[in-house]
């Protein structure tokens, strides 16, 4: 090995080691904390906290819904 060999060694940065978190991780992670919240207000409210969380959500899945079928 020469020495001008030896100077193209790169040692990577630790943004270049870093690595990028997997879409489908953040999407089930933010899914967990939405059931982990509906339990707990549940848990706190009793049935009006089951269902009314669930009766808000019925518009967003429409729109959801729509956007999907939208391609």
């Amino acid at each position: 090995m020469t020495l001008a060999d030896a100077s193209n060694v790169h040692a990577p940065t630790p943004t270049e080691t870093k690595e990028k978190k997997s879409p489908d991780a953040l999407i089930l992670l933010a899914a967990l904390v939405v059931v982990a919240l509906w339990g707990l207000s549940c848990f706190t409210f009793g049935i009006p906290g089951l269902y009314i969380p669930a009766v808000a959500a019925v518009p967003v899945i429409w729109v959801i819904l729509i956007m999907i079928t939208q391609g």
